[in-house]
């Protein structure tokens, strides 16, 4: 997916890609149920000493996009690139990228939910990605790259199912959701060079031509909920 032709191919491929995406953007946030999740904070848990730290999993294409993302939120305290969704124990990238192993490439985000929910992050990862591509995300085709959300439990399985539901019932993008509801079982933590990569590496094609236009999008969204 970050090969050089790949990354060729992207000068052809990027206006209309991000447009069709900021044109589903743009319908998103005029829906209902968008609108429902972005605005469900967190109770008020003022003086409330008990700190606890949950974690939200996604899959929404390359995984240098969605860390960069989740990175900029408020309440989000870190992200982790890697692998989950296979049958491959301790899974390389070169593995992964042949989509042999049923991984798909994720972030597992650690958040203070006292400060930012869980429906929120479900906003934002409504945002970050293209969710009605099936197995791809722009130049990057096959099944790790597919649109997902792992749930930890009852209640997260619970929102994703009826957020996704509702979108497609106000067909909130011009088609489809095709998201895949995946119970979290194993997270296999990606390579050392893949953590943090945007920002190690923004000067690089890849960075330069497709993750920087989705981060910059997606900041504009939600510009609100930046961290300081």
């Amino acid at each position: 997916m970050k090969s050089l032709q790949g990354i060729i191919m992207i000068g052809s491929f990027l206006s209309l890609s991000l447009a069709a995406c900021g044109q589903n953007n743009e319908k998103l946030q005029q829906s209902k149920t968008f609108n429902e999740m972005n605005d469900n904070k967190p109770a008020d848990n003022t003086g409330n000493d008990n700190k606890r730290i949950d974690t939200a999993t996604f899959g929404a294409g390359c995984f240098w996009c969605t860390e960069a993302q989740f990175q900029q939120l408020e309440g989000v305290l870190k992200v982790e690139s890697g692998y989950t969704g296979g049958q491959v124990e301790n899974p390389t990238y070169k593995q992964v990228c042949t989509g042999a192993t049923g991984h798909a490439e994720v972030t597992n985000i650690y958040y203070d939910p006292s400060v930012i929910s869980y429906d929120e992050l479900l906003a934002a990862f409504w945002v970050a990605h293209d969710p009605t591509q099936l197995n791809r995300q722009g130049n990057d085709v096959g099944t790790q790259y597919r649109s997902s959300i792992f749930y930890h439990n009852e209640e997260q399985k619970q929102k994703a199912r009826e957020y996704k539901r509702r979108l497609n019932e106000e067909k909130a993008y011009n088609s489809d959701v095709v998201t895949t509801l995946e119970p979290f079982t194993v997270f296999y933590k990606a390579e050392d060079y893949h953590q943090n990569y945007y920002n190690q590496n923004s000067n690089e094609g890849y960075c330069q031509f497709v993750v920087k236009p989705k981060l910059d999008k997606f900041k504009k969204v939600f510009k609100d909920k930046l961290k300081k």
